[in-house]
């Protein structure tokens, strides 16, 4: 869910929501403010595309570095993922 201000709708993605796949409501804790809800339909998108998504960040990211490289970067990753 995202939470936007509602004078910032312009900022919540329309087409999605036109097609079915995202669907505003307003947040009860805060009228300001507006939830952007994942639909069923919205989820069967995000996993279709996942797999394309994951290749071409495959082939953009990881491919062009050296073995030396891509160890460097997983260790760097790991390090700030164990942060508090």
């Amino acid at each position: 869910m995202t939470r936007r201000a509602v004078r910032q709708k312009a900022w919540v993605p329309k087409r999605p929501q036109v097609k079915g796949r995202l669907r505003r409501t307003p947040d009860p804790a805060d009228g300001r403010y507006s939830l952007a809800i994942l639909t069923d339909a919205g989820w069967d998108k995000v996993e279709a595309t996942a797999p394309g998504h994951v290749a071409e960040v495959r082939r953009l990211l990881i491919d062009p570095l050296t073995r030396t490289r891509y160890k460097h970067s997983c260790e760097r990753s790991a390090a700030g993922s164990t942060a508090p």
